[in-house]
């Protein structure tokens, strides 16, 4: 995790695209920024980014969906709650599950644990758009890579697979 660059993802754990659900593991750093004002002496994940990691992992699991043709933007985070601190050094397993897709909007639910204990869950609603610049679409395939988000066929290798979300 880095997050003075907001890339909240450090692993896929499990990809079910029949069931649509994601699993990412992402560990906090011992270190960083962000942990000296919050808090000196007591550092804890701001809760801001426990809702950013819920909602890049809702966002991986749709762009894998739409494999890569679209682009996800979150557009809003309900019900939204944070149970307990997180902090330096633990593992945050996110679990995201696609609820409905359609009319260019997304619903997704995440919820995060820290050891099995619920941490944080939210609604998630994403917006899908074409991606507006080239660069994008290839950063989030790297990045993708990088994760090790399981890739199959992208949208772009063949034109069966476009809109097709079970495609692997």
């Amino acid at each position: 995790m880095r997050l003075e660059y907001f890339q909240m993802i450090d692993k896929v754990v499990e990809l079910d695209l029949e069931a649509r659900t994601l699993r990412t593991a992402n560990t906090v750093p011992c270190e960083s920024p962000i942990f000296e004002g919050h808090f000196p002496g007591h550092p804890l994940l701001p809760g801001v980014l426990l809702f950013e990691i819920m909602a890049q992992s809702c966002g991986m699991l749709l762009l894998r969906l739409h494999n890569y043709d679209r682009m996800a933007f979150l557009a809003s985070v309900d019900k939204g709650k944070l149970r307990t601190f997180v902090t330096p050094g633990q593992v945050i397993e996110v679990f995201a599950r696609l609820d409905h897709d359609g009319s260019g909007f997304a619903r997704l639910k995440a919820e995060g644990r820290v050891e099995g204990k619920l941490v944080c869950n939210a609604d998630v609603t994403l917006k899908t758009m074409p991606f507006p610049a080239p660069e994008l679409r290839g950063y989030l395939l790297s990045t993708a890579e990088r994760i090790g988000m399981p890739m199959g066929e992208t949208a772009t290798d063949t034109a069966e697979a476009a809109g097709n979300l079970t495609h692997v």
